[in-house]
């Protein structure tokens, strides 16, 4: 069977894991309750998103990434060369499977000796041996993107609205591209955005989409509804001005596309 969405998970443990992670990942790691998850993301000092994830407090002293693409094994490598006197393990998992559950409250986590289940509002996600995809359809419309590995490495946080999602913050001491994440919160000039868009066709995730040789965007997620294909895409603010009707036809791609929603930085 293959895994298009994986479960690709790690661990951070020991007396110091929550102080680690508070230093080097984007969000108020330190405040998420025992039992709950928050999104996460880990970015370079340049402020671009390595990785972003689903940050799962499973007990005082240990903290469980779910990531939202990329490979939990290359995430790990990267942190332990920050790790130096800390008292922690970096633990990557054996790939499991993602599958949806009934309606939980958000943020809240279940969690037992053979699946761990994230409360997502309108639906739960499971990590576990079963696997369909049921659930990337409701987290499109929801503005919660996965990132194929093509993205990685390539988008501030505010093109794909991880400040709406309480991803990155700006009130916390010095973390891994603070800075960048600050002067554009204070200052702006962010000129990429999110949006979910309404596609004739399907495409895949991580395809790059251009007009008269300009890049226009870019996905990040695709889901079926039907007889159309919804997505999440960054998209160039500049590419976009002037379109009528929020509709763009790229007819070298034999591609309509309609923009239904653009999310906030």
């Amino acid at each position: 069977m293959t895994l298009h969405y994986p479960a690709e998970t790690l661990s951070i443990e020991g007396p110091d894991a929550i102080a680690f992670a508070q230093a080097q990942l984007s969000s108020q790691v330190a405040a998420i309750p025992v039992g709950q998850w928050r999104f996460s993301a880990w970015l370079d000092a340049k402020g671009r998103v390595m990785a972003l994830f689903h940050a799962i407090r499973i007990a005082d002293d240990h903290l469980l990434l779910l990531l939202r693409g990329g490979r939990a094994q290359d995430v790990a490598d990267a942190l332990r060369r920050y790790v130096f006197r800390s008292k922690i393990t970096l633990r990557p998992h054996a790939v499991r499977a993602l599958s949806t559950g009934a309606t939980m409250p958000l943020h809240h986590v279940e969690h037992d000796t053979t699946h761990i289940v994230l409360g997502c509002q309108t639906h739960s996600l499971i990590i576990g041996d079963d696997c369909d995809d049921a659930w990337r359809l409701p987290q499109v419309h929801m503005g919660w993107p996965w990132l194929p590995d093509a993205v990685l490495g390539q988008c501030l946080p505010p093109q794909i609205s991880l400040h709406h999602l309480r991803a990155v913050a700006v009130d916390k001491g010095c973390y891994p591209g603070q800075e960048i994440v600050a002067r554009l919160h204070f200052r702006g000039g962010n000129k990429r955005h999110m949006h979910t868009v309404v596609l004739s066709r399907q495409v895949d995730a991580g395809s790059v989409l251009s007009l008269d040789e300009r890049e226009v965007f870019r996905l990040l997620d695709v889901a079926r509804d039907k007889t159309r294909y919804i997505a999440l895409a960054v998209a160039s603010d500049e590419a976009l001005e002037g379109l009528h009707d929020n509709t763009l036809e790229l007819k070298e791609e034999a591609l309509h596309i309609t923009f239904a929603e653009r999310w906030p930085d």
